[in-house]
């Protein structure tokens, strides 16, 4: 692998894998508030939101692309040393991309990875009975664009977890290599992504918990989004925790099950109508 041009030059994947693409953008305005974060923000959470859908197919992340768009107001370093930040964190190198004025601060990120041939995890493959987990806490980053907005409290955790969105590639290849059937990242909340896997797998939910993140609210781990905690459906005789366990990785939570009546959607024996956010365009 090798950059410098205008194009990156990949070697192929080693016999017995599948390249896995993805990309995203983060636009300011949009996805990013830059009244309350700094350009360095808006590189990091376009980069690790990218490789944050590598790490919901339980892929390792090879390679990526940044293309940065910003006016005059916004620092094109300062961009790029958050996008560069994020890879490093990741281990997925930037090996290419492209840079230009423009009215709005916008960054593209095109991250690549690789899995084992046949086996990336996608959204459609949960079947009723598996059971529901997910990575960690929710409500965090909601609640902390909440203290930005409100300037309490900046130093928290919780207004890092907002500005600094980490992709959990070690979950979710644990996850794939214990067999689980369906996963997803939760970038606009639990309950709408929670029902674009249950769209996606015809199947319905009943979920018993939702895990809070301290300093949040339950409406924030609902809807909130900018989570990225992975949302994993397994099969009933995998034990997804020993294997979390064995591969030091922090444990997931059980949340529910899933059921073959593709219209049911409770939490805690009521039904909820999903929410989270929904791009203008969607």
């Amino acid at each position: 692998m090798w950059f410098g041009d205008d194009a990156a030059v990949l070697t192929s994947p080693p016999p017995g894998w599948d390249l896995v693409l993805c990309s995203d953008t983060v636009v300011a305005g949009v996805h990013v508030d830059l009244t309350h974060l700094e350009a360095a923000d808006l590189g990091w959470r376009a980069v690790a939101t990218t490789i944050s859908d590598l790490a919901a197919m339980g892929a390792k992340c090879r390679s990526c692309v940044v293309s940065v768009s910003v006016p005059a107001s916004v620092s094109l370093e300062e961009v790029m040393e958050g996008a560069l930040e994020a890879s490093l964190a990741a281990s997925c190198p930037i090996v290419g991309g492209d840079s230009t004025a423009s009215p709005t601060a916008t960054v593209s990120c095109a991250a690549l990875g690789e899995v084992p041939v046949g086996t990336a995890v996608g959204r459609s493959g949960a079947s009723p009975g598996d059971r529901l987990f997910v990575t960690g806490t929710l409500g965090a980053s909601a609640a902390g664009l909440r203290h930005l907005r409100e300037q309490s409290d900046l130093s928290s955790e919780l207004v890092e977890r907002h500005r600094r969105p980490r992709p959990l590639l070690a979950a979710g290849w644990v996850a794939r290599e214990a067999g689980a059937n369906a996963m997803i990242d939760i970038s606009d909340g639990l309950g709408l992504d929670l029902d674009r896997l249950c769209s996606s797998s015809g199947v319905g939910v009943r979920l018993d918990l939702v895990p809070v993140a301290a300093g949040a609210s339950e409406e924030e781990a609902l809807g909130g989004g900018d989570d990225y905690e992975l949302l994993i459906a397994v099969p009933p005789h995998i034990d997804l925790a020993a294997a979390f366990d064995a591969a030091g990785v922090e444990q997931p939570i059980l949340i529910g099950e899933l059921v073959e009546d593709s219209e049911v959607r409770l939490l805690r024996g009521d039904r909820f109508v999903p929410a989270g956010y929904q791009h203008p365009l969607s």
